[in-house]
């Protein structure tokens, strides 16, 4: 008997050799012949659905990652996984992530797989991949669909989704009519594909391969692209390449390595959902990402990249302009370059080839000539942060960084859905809008949510500190403080602001904290905080008794690596 291809994982019967005759004889009945059941398996884990339309040319991929297996001499067989499409998932598809990774981790455990190729696009589908294998320990590399093209309005480049809400904000403030907002509906999302600016999709992709787990630029080819499909079978092949050599996630995605991602991602203004997800899939492998480590990395890596919601551009201009390979070759000096990637070469060898940088584009920046000196992403501490929140700087308005503000609050998404266009709402310009009860429990699955909308009384105004225990889209911009934890409904000290306290938010000083005296925060605490709704079974219930905070990735206390728990 062979330890690969059919021969793994048998069903037990008590009796291997029976079980192996058994899987044989049903592998059989879908026309498969004996050469080809006595190749090395490579799973593809689909993550195709007709309620995801970001992935609705999965099934040519699909192919495509087929034909590089047969090529390198392996057998692929592609199974369905569970599959997030953002919009099309209440409250938020952030609630199923750990049900996906659990799904994907029993699956590549369970079935007969040398190797695991990790079809995902849409925001949490590849973390949720990513932190399933790293689970499983099984050879894998990651493809993602690509994002979409742009389309036109009035002559001007339109693209999901910072221009949604650009519209969106336009169509609020009285500046565009109903007719107009229901054209630009129509123009968004003109192709398949993720979104077309650095959202949380695109980031994630392009840290995956920072990550290693990618093979090197992959990250940034547009969803219909023809080198889209060829750059999944070239995957397809790797895979196989994978299964020779059992090459594993862990010995990938190392430390060091999550140090590149995380210098890549300040590098790309890429989205404050990057932190979440790096930090539950780093927590599946026993690693522990440092907050205090985001602020040195910030500190000491450029924004090189000029995309929307932090700059001009979008994916594909970035990918024209050379990807991921050029951000990481501007950053070189500062990577870990001895780490293992997919290709079985060091980050190093990756990028030892001849290099010029593009200097015909404008995408990229170099970083001798940065788009901004410092990193896009800041972790926040403070007494109303005592385990972290973060703010995207590059995304926000400088004038709104440091200073302190009156506190507007919102007990729940529902009450600021309900008030924030009320006439009567007590608020300024200079006030500080607060969510509450919005985070991983108490919403619950932390919805993006933090993007909160300007209350429509301020006429003309454009952006306002925002702070809550939510998430927001990758493609929002403004300033707007994320992640705070603990949340409020925990009892974080979010809980205890009441309206018109004041609160300090200083980026400068890495700070946010609430400006009321100690005895009357612990005559609030003494208060407790009102009972919440809990679910009676099924994945709500485990996922209210089990989900961490932020600062743990938001993952399962059960799925952590042993020696995190």
């Amino acid at each position: 008997m062979t330890d690969h291809g059919l021969a793994n994982n048998l069903t037990e019967y008590g009796d291997k050799e029976f079980a192996l005759y058994l899987r044989r004889s049903f592998a059989k009945a879908m026309g498969f012949s004996d050469e080809a059941l006595a190749k090395p398996i490579v799973g593809i884990v689909n993550t195709f659905s007709e309620l995801n339309n970001c992935h609705r040319h999965f099934p040519e991929l699909v192919e495509a990652i087929k034909r590089g297996v047969w090529q390198a001499g392996g057998l692929p067989l592609a199974f369905p996984t569970i599959s997030l499409g953002e919009l099309f998932v209440s409250p938020t598809s952030m609630l199923y992530r750990n049900l996906m990774s659990m799904d994907a981790e029993a699956m590549i455990s369970a079935q007969p797989l040398d190797a695991v190729v990790l079809l995902g696009g849409c925001d949490k589908t590849m973390p949720a991949l990513l932190m399933g294998a790293a689970s499983a320990g099984l050879p894998a590399i990651a493809v993602v669909g690509g994002p979409m093209l742009t389309s036109n309005f009035e002559g001007e480049r339109l693209g999901a989704c910072t221009d949604c809400r650009r519209y969106w904000a336009k169509y609020r403030r009285g500046e565009i009519d109903r007719a107009t907002i229901d054209h630009v509906e129509g123009q968004l999302a003109p192709t398949s594909g993720t979104c077309s600016v650095m959202g949380t999709a695109s980031t994630i992709a392009c840290v995956v391969e920072a990550l290693g787990m990618m093979l090197p630029g992959g990250a940034a080819i547009p969803a219909v692209y023809a080198d889209r499909v060829r750059h999944a079978e070239a995957a397809g092949k790797e895979a196989m390449r994978l299964a020779a050599t059992r090459l594993t996630p862990d010995r990938i995605m190392t430390a060091a390595a999550f140090d590149n991602a995380l210098r890549a991602l300040q590098a790309i203004g890429g989205s404050t959902n990057a932190i979440i997800h790096l930090t539950a899939i780093a927590g599946r492998l026993g690693i522990r990402l440092d907050p205090a480590r985001l602020n040195a990395l910030a500190d000491s890596t450029p924004v090189l990249v000029d995309l929307k919601p932090t700059g001009d551009g979008y994916m594909e201009d970035f990918h024209r302009a050379g990807g991921m390979q050029v951000v990481l070759q501007e950053l070189k000096p500062l990577l870990n370059l001895d780490v293992l990637t997919v290709t079985g070469q060091t980050l190093g060898e990756v990028l030892a080839g001849p290099y010029t940088y593009p200097a015909w584009q404008h995408v990229i920046r170099p970083a001798a000539a940065p788009l901004q000196p410092q990193g896009a992403l800041v972790l926040l501490t403070g007494n109303l942060a005592p385990d972290g929140a973060v703010i995207k700087r590059s995304a926000a308005t400088p004038a709104l960084l440091n200073k302190v503000g009156r506190a507007v609050v919102f007990t729940s998404i529902r009450d600021a859905a309900e008030r924030i266009d009320d006439p009567a709402l007590d608020v300024t310009p200079d006030d500080f809008l607060v969510l509450q009860n919005a985070g991983p429990v108490g919403a619950p699955g932390m919805p993006e949510a933090g993007y909160l909308p300007i209350p429509k009384k301020l006429t003309g105004v454009k952006d306002i500190v925002r702070i809550s225990d939510a998430r927001m889209s990758g493609t929002a911009f403004g300033t707007v403080v994320l992640h705070v934890a603990p949340e409020a409904a925990v009892g974080g000290p979010l809980a205890w602001v009441r309206d018109g306290d004041l609160i300090e938010l200083s980026v400068d000083k890495r700070a946010l904290n609430l400006l009321v005296g100690e005895d009357e925060l612990a005559r609030r605490r003494a208060e407790g905080t009102p009972p919440r709704a809990m679910a009676a079974r099924g994945y709500d219930y485990l996922y209210q008794q089990h989900c961490m905070q932020a600062n743990f990735g938001a993952d399962f206390d059960f799925l952590r690596h042993a020696s995190l728990r």
